[in-house]
């Protein structure tokens, strides 16, 4: 994508340790998916109002995340079921640092996503020794019914409010990985508005402008619902005919 190496660059940088004060552990969360042909019209309106985030003069960034889950994915049915106070448990690797982390997401039934996190090199659980005391503090059920569900890649950019503590975070070539079952998303953009308190700001104006409206599904479920046949889907059903129509593909592809 040349057209975004070109876009970034209009963008002043802001290093990890800047971004130290926009962490939004307790936030709240604004979602948008749409496609990557509106991609570079968007950004070239937004490039005046934020900094974006560079690590050793990248600012493509590359992420491997494991997700966990019941063997039954009694999170998934949880989310599914538009249920609140629901988790989600993940471990992220950052690509370009090799740092990662082990994290669980609570939504809670204000609305709000409150996020902990502890520094854990390995994604496969078992292999460290402080794991379990963290997801006890932070889980309604024992750590020990936790297993792997699904990998999920993607490329984000992550950009800084230049006035008020806001994140914005760019997901695209999306990947899944469940087993032998590969979905891959190339044409979606997913993005994430994440504020203290909602309120308005340039990329928020901006998808008024091109008329796109608030909503998706995580980027956990989607992949569950995408690569797995039996699950439960239903109340997915409409925001998953939007992606593949987004997308222009519906047809999940098997490993090589």
């Amino acid at each position: 994508m040349i057209f975004l190496n070109n876009i970034l660059t209009k963008f002043d940088p802001i290093s990890l340790e800047e971004m130290d004060g926009v962490k939004l552990m307790n936030r709240t969360d604004t979602k948008f998916t749409f496609s990557i042909n509106q991609f570079e019209e968007i950004l070239q309106t937004i490039t005046n109002d934020y900094r974006i985030l560079e690590i050793e003069g990248k600012r493509i960034s590359k992420y491997k995340t494991l997700y966990y889950d019941t063997e039954d994915l009694s999170l998934y049915h949880k989310h599914h079921n538009g249920q609140l106070n629901r988790h989600k448990i993940r471990h992220r690797t950052y690509i370009e640092t090799g740092v990662g982390f082990l994290e669980v997401k609570l939504k809670n039934n204000k609305g709000r996503t409150i996020k902990n996190r502890i520094e854990i090199s390995s994604g496969m659980l078992g292999h460290e020794n402080n794991f379990e005391e963290f997801l006890e503090k932070l889980l309604p059920f024992k750590p020990v019914n936790l297993q792997p569900a699904i990998w999920v890649m993607y490329e984000r950019l992550t950009l800084v409010n230049k006035i008020n503590p806001e994140r914005l975070t760019i997901d695209l070539q999306l990947e899944f990985i469940n087993g032998k079952k590969i979905k891959k998303l190339r044409n979606l953009v997913i993005a994430e508005v994440k504020q203290v308190n909602k309120k308005k700001s340039p990329f928020l104006s901006a998808m008024k402008n091109f008329h796109i409206r608030e909503g998706s599904i995580s980027k956990y479920c989607m992949g569950i619902a995408l690569t797995n046949e039996s699950v439960k889907k239903n109340n997915f059903k409409e925001k998953i005919n939007h992606i593949t129509l987004l997308t222009n593909d519906n047809t999940a592809s098997n490993r090589k």
